[in-house]
């Protein structure tokens, strides 16, 4: 409920914003060279959610021209997805999102920081344990 009124005018959901992050993050770690593409797959498993939830938020911001999807000429089975244009455009204005979840939230930046490693090594012990397979 705090991400709506920040995603709406990005024509984005929560979910498709984690989506985007994910390929605007790919982007960035691609340096100046071209950014790798990332699977349908990939993608699923950085997100931890299942590619058959997430074939249909992929085909939404196809639509809205965030994104492209292409059949990979090695295996048709996998789908590569890049950002187009308009997509990485998209990222400049999402910057400001973050900075305003933690507005409205009015908790220390530190404190969520805290909260997310924490967070983050329990999401971690459970997938060693095979818990989110």
């Amino acid at each position: 409920a705090v991400y709506r009124p920040l995603l709406e005018p990005l024509g984005l959901t929560h979910p498709q914003y984690l989506v985007m992050l994910a390929l605007w993050d790919n982007a960035k770690s691609g340096g100046k060279a071209r950014e790798k593409a990332l699977s349908v797959k990939e993608i699923a498993a950085l997100l931890q959610i299942d590619s058959a939830t997430l074939s249909p938020m992929l085909k939404r911001l196809q639509t809205q021209g965030l994104i492209s999807r292409t059949r990979s000429a090695v295996d048709e089975r996998t789908t590569h997805i890049e950002l187009t244009a308009q997509g990485r455009h998209l990222r400049r204005q999402a910057l400001k999102v973050p900075v305003a979840v933690v507005e409205r939230l009015g908790v220390e930046l530190a404190e969520l920081e805290h909260l997310r490693e924490v967070l983050t090594k329990i999401n971690a012990a459970a997938v060693a344990a095979g818990a989110l397979d």
